[in-house]
């Protein structure tokens, strides 16, 4: 199900919202899924101090006030539908930044099957449902896409079966869409360490990281994904890994 938040949408800046061909600064319009918390609330909040405008696409609405549309991402027609609806509130998009994450931890035989397939649908499925409704858009426009992997989806640990099969997924659908769409759409993959977000909340206490975890600021994280909205066109920032100088992930 997808229904636009009842709050007006906030007004655009109009230099930050002209087609991507012809901007030099600002990220513009910029969709963001998960953009209620965590990595995509920051990213919005920074779309926001840069100049731009984010909507953001979740299952709940941003405390921010930013343009929303409700959606659950494993549903992908109704992501793709929540596109549409987004892109409709801010006439037009000039980017997307897939933050939508969820996860699931355990042996693979002990986790549940529909929570297992819901993570690769969310994370996976869902990523390529939205990207898959914008790019008619960001084509038309020379746009930009950056996806979310992680460094679990380069490197594979136990009891993260389900995860690191989305974000596996998510690192090689990224590659073959920019050898896609080249010269089209600037593409970005993102691949972060873990961050201090409420990720981790609903996960067994084992799975947790613990109080001297060595984790990144989303913010920062957040800064990253700008920097690589805004290049300037025949600039592109393909691959980003940002983590935690002392992340445990990663290599």
């Amino acid at each position: 199900m997808t229904s636009a938040a009842a709050s007006p949408v906030p007004a655009a800046d109009p230099a930050a919202t002209t087609a991507a061909g012809d901007r030099r600064d600002g990220p513009g319009r910029v969709l963001v899924t998960g953009g209620s918390s965590g990595l995509g609330a920051a990213v919005a909040e920074a779309v926001v101090a840069a100049g731009g405008t984010p909507v953001v696409l979740d299952l709940k609405a941003p405390d921010a006030g930013h343009a929303f549309v409700e959606v659950d991402l494993a549903d992908t027609r109704a992501a793709e539908a929540a596109v549409a609806q987004a892109s409709a509130q801010l006439g037009g998009l000039d980017a997307v930044v897939t933050a939508a994450g969820i996860d699931r931890c355990g042996r693979l035989v002990d986790v549940d099957a529909a929570e297992w397939e819901r993570v690769v649908a969310v994370n996976l499925l869902g990523t390529a449902a939205v990207v898959r409704a914008a790019l008619p858009e960001l084509e038309s426009r020379r746009g930009r896409v950056v996806t979310v992997s992680s460094t679990l989806g380069v490197k594979a640990v136990s009891d993260a079966t389900a995860y690191c099969a989305s974000k596996f997924g998510v690192v090689g659908f990224t590659r073959a869409l920019a050898a896609e769409t080249a010269g089209s759409v600037g593409v970005t993959l993102l691949i972060p360490g873990g961050m201090w977000t409420h990720f981790f909340d609903d996960r067994p206490d084992q799975y947790k990281p613990g109080a001297d975890a060595k984790l990144n600021d989303p913010a920062q994280t957040a800064d990253a994904v700008l920097y690589a909205l805004t290049r300037p066109p025949g600039s592109e920032v393909r691959e980003l890994v940002v983590t935690s100088s002392e992340e445990g992930s990663y290599p």
